[in-house]
Formats: C-alpha cells, sequence, structure tokens
C-alpha cells in the first residue's frame, strides 16, 4: 500500500499556556519533531468567561477582545523564544492563538495531525495523579495520538 499522507499529517500540535506544564511539552514536542521530520504547531486558547458570554448574552465593560488576542500572542511569543533559545536544530513553528474553550480549539487543530502534545500542571501528592480538565477532554476525544508531559 503507497502511503499518501499529506504534509498536514508531518503537525504537532502543542496547547500553550502561560504555565510551565506547556513550555516543558512544547520543548518535548520539538525534540520530536526533530527526530521525526515533522513542524510544531503551537496552540493557545482565549474566550470571554462563558458565564457572561452565554448566560447574559453580553461582554461585560472593560473586557476588551482585541487586548486580549494581543496578550496571549505576547505570551505565545515569549514561550516559543524562550523554549527554543539556544535551539541548535531549529524546526519550523506556527503559532495560532484562535477564540473558544480550549479543548475544542486543541482538538479542532489536531484534525489530521500527526501527534498533540498537552502539559499537564503539576499538582502534586493525590491532586498531581489527575489530569485536568482539558487535558483529560483531549485524552478522550483527540483523533490523534495524545501526548501528556507532566511539569
Amino acid at each position: 500500500m503507497i502511503d499518501q499522507k499529506r504534509e498536514e499529517d508531518h503537525r504537532i500540535v502543542v496547547g500553550v499556556d502561560d504555565s510551565a506544564g506547556s513550555a516543558q511539552a512544547l520543548r518535548w514536542a520539538l525534540a520530536h519533531a526533530r527526530l521525526t521530520g515533522a513542524t510544531v504547531e503551537a496552540v493557545t486558547a482565549w474566550q470571554v468567561p462563558p458565564m457572561y458570554a452565554y448566560t447574559y448574552g453580553w461582554t461585560p465593560t472593560g473586557i476588551d477582545d482585541a487586548a486580549v488576542v494581543k496578550y496571549a500572542e505576547k505570551t505565545l511569543a515569549e514561550t516559543v523564544a524562550q523554549v527554543r533559545s539556544g535551539e541548535e536544530h531549529p524546526v519550523p513553528v506556527a503559532t495560532h492563538v484562535l477564540e473558544g474553550p480550549a479543548a475544542q480549539v486543541l482538538l479542532d487543530a489536531a484534525k489530521g495531525a500527526q501527534l498533540m502534545v498537552l502539559g499537564s500542571r503539576g499538582q502534586g501528592a493525590f491532586a498531581g495523579m489527575l489530569l485536568g480538565s482539558v487535558s483529560q477532554h483531549c485524552v478522550q476525544h483527540a483523533t490523534c495520538p495524545t501526548v501528556i508531559i507532566p511539569e
């Protein structure tokens, strides 16, 4: 059988927020991409708090969507730059800031991907054995293999 994988099948999607766990996930994804010849897509999700958008049908005064997006883009760029500093063999990295619930944004971004990589928020002891809600949802519903990297 001929392998007819498309270029985008060689993508590794990584969820990035401002946590140490997501930076570690990005670090792991870059190392894995170097070994497999994949590219990396670093994805950050944002949304207006659902209680406002869904319950009241309005955005509270003072929340500026453009400012939230700008902050998310800045945080994502800083995380990628920090993780990539000193990188000897750079891997192509695309960054995306997308609106919506984090789990759904990541699941949509990972469609057709080779792999999805997420960090866990190390909470220690018993709580640390449990996955966060985003990681748990992604593991259960992803259409590609998903790796959870501990902090």
